[in-house]
């Protein structure tokens, strides 16, 4: 059996959210296959019990790899299913790629974002180890949880951050506008699956 080949991570920064806005991907070609990979995965993972299930849909993006998570979903727009996953799949890579940096970043905005206590159970002063656990957690949510409730933790997670990145000057405050998009994209995206409205259901 042939060995699978290694997918080099991307590098932490910017470049994690530059592809929410790539156009490298025809979502007319890929986006019924998408939607329904993504349908899948999110409806059958929450129908399901299986411990073992919650674990694969976490580590989807180490075993797949980020970049073909992208080839698939990173062309949908942010109100569908396969959207949401690929920014919830993006944040949990870029935590992974930087704990130390989002940490820093997590602990500036934490006092200041306005966040209904949705990131609760982060231990104060969040570290590293502290914040991935906590994103795991939430992707875990997919198979165990409710959607909307794993899209508002992620949400407020992003907003935090990005509020974070903002407080701190040497900063790039475009990568801060752009995380904070992300947050917001997760936010509607949850209330739409609240109302039964998430596209790709």
């Amino acid at each position: 059996m042939s060995e699978r080949p290694h997918h080099r991570p991307l590098t932490p920064g910017d470049r994690f959210f530059e592809g929410i806005e790539s156009d490298r991907v025809d979502p007319l070609r890929v986006a019924e296959a998408a939607d329904r990979a993504a349908y899948l995965l999110v409806r059958g993972a929450h129908d399901s019990d299986d411990d073992e299930v919650a674990d694969r849909v976490l580590h989807l993006a180490d075993t797949e790899g980020i970049e073909a998570i992208a080839e698939v979903w990173a062309g949908r727009p942010p109100e569908t299913i396969a959207g949401c996953l690929w920014r919830l799949y993006l944040l949990r890579s870029w935590v992974y790629a930087d704990p130390l940096g989002v940490a820093r970043e997590f602990q500036a905005g934490r006092d200041k974002a306005a966040v209904d206590g949705v990131v609760a159970g982060v231990a104060d002063p969040p570290g590293p180890d502290e914040l991935r656990a906590m994103v795991d957690q939430v992707l875990r949510g997919i198979a165990g949880s409710d959607f909307a409730d794993v899209l508002l933790r992620a949400a407020a997670f992003a907003r935090v951050v990005a509020t974070g990145r903002a407080e701190l000057l040497e900063c790039d405050a475009l990568a801060a506008a752009r995380i904070q998009s992300v947050a917001d994209q997760l936010d509607r995206a949850a209330r739409l699956e609240l109302a039964g409205r998430l596209e790709g259901q």
